[in-house]
C-alpha cells in the first residue's frame, strides 16, 4: 500500500537520512514530503541535494523550500555568503561544494529553484517549513519570507488552551483553514521533546537534527514514525550547529 510520508529538516546529515529510509522500509511506492533545510549543519549537505535530485527521479516527492536552503540558493546563485548563514551551519555547507564542478552546481540551483514554498495535498493536509501569519491561509500571505520563517503560527498553538473548542470565536482561524499542518524549522528540543510534537492539529517534525536530537519521519495517515540515532553519535567528530536557534 502507498504511504505518505513527511520528512523533518535534515541539516547537513545524510547518514541520518540513510538511516531513516532503512528504519521507515522507504521504497519507490511511497510519496515522501521533504519539509525543508536540507542544508547547513553536519558535513554532507551536497551529498543530500544530490541525492535528492536522483532520488526525484524515481518516486514521488515534494520538496518544501527552508531558510538554509534559501541561504544556499543565494550563495551557489550570486556567490552571496552573508555572516549570519556561514555562523548557522553555512561554513559546512561551503566546505561540502569544494570539489563540484559547474555543471553540477547548476543542477542543484535548479533543483533549489524547483523548490516549493508549501504543498497542499488532497485531503487539505497543508506541508509548510515555518508557517504563516495570514488568517486567509499562505496563499494570502504578504511576505513570503513567512513560509521560511514563521514561528507565530506554532506558537499559537504551542499556547493554547487545551479545552478550546474549534466552535469557539477564540480559536485561531488560521488553523481551521487545513485538516491538519505539517512543520519543521522549530526544533522540539525547545519543548523537552526528542520525538515529533504534536499541538492543536499541526505536527512539528523537527526534532533537532541540526543539534543534539534526530531525524524524523512520519507516515501522515498513521502517524507513526521512525528517527535516526541522534546526529552527534553519526558525526562524532562534528559539532554540527552547537546550539539551537
Amino acid at each position: 500500500m502507498k504511504r505518505t510520508l513527511v520528512i523533518g529538516d535534515i541539516h547537513g546529515g545524510f547518514k541520518a537520512l540513510e538511516q531513516v529510509f532503512e528504519r521507515g522500509g522507504i521504497t519507490q511506492d511511497d510519496k515522501l514530503i521533504f519539509l525543508g533545510d536540507y542544508v547547513d549543519g553536519w558535513s554532507e549537505s551536497s551529498q543530500i541535494i544530490r541525492f535528492l535530485i536522483e532520488l526525484s527521479e524515481k518516486q514521488d516527492c515534494i520538496f518544501i523550500k527552508g531558510n538554509h536552503d534559501a541561504w544556499c540558493e543565494d550563495w551557489l546563485s550570486f556567490g552571496k555568503s552573508e555572516d549570519v548563514w556561514l555562523s548557522n551551519g553555512g561554513k559546512s555547507t561551503v566546505k561540502s561544494y569544494s570539489d563540484y564542478d559547474l555543471k553540477d552546481l547548476a543542477l542543484h540551483v535548479e533543483f533549489f529553484q524547483s523548490m516549493k514554498n508549501y504543498y497542499v495535498d488532497e485531503n487539505n493536509r497543508l506541508f509548510i517549513h515555518a508557517g504563516y501569519s495570514s488568517m486567509h491561509g499562505p496563499e494570502k500571505e504578504v511576505y513570503s519570507s513567512n513560509y521560511r520563517w514563521d514561528r507565530t503560527l506554532w506558537e499559537t498553538a504551542v499556547a493554547m488552551d487545551k479545552k478550546l473548542s474549534k466552535n469557539s470565536e477564540l480559536y485561531p482561524k488560521r488553523l481551521l483553514l487545513y485538516k491538519e499542518i505539517f512543520i519543521g524549522h522549530t526544533p522540539t528540543l525547545h519543548l523537552g521533546s526528542t520525538v515529533p510534537v504534536n499541538k492543536a492539529n499541526i505536527w512539528n517534525l523537527d526534532t533537532g537534527a541540526a543539534f543534539t536530537g534526530a531525524l524524523s519521519v512520519m507516515d501522515v495517515d498513521t502517524k507513526e514514525f521512525w528517527q535516526s540515532d541522534p546526529l552527534p553519535v553519526l558525526y562524532p567528530e562534528e559539532n554540527g550547529r552547537n546550539q539551537i536557534k
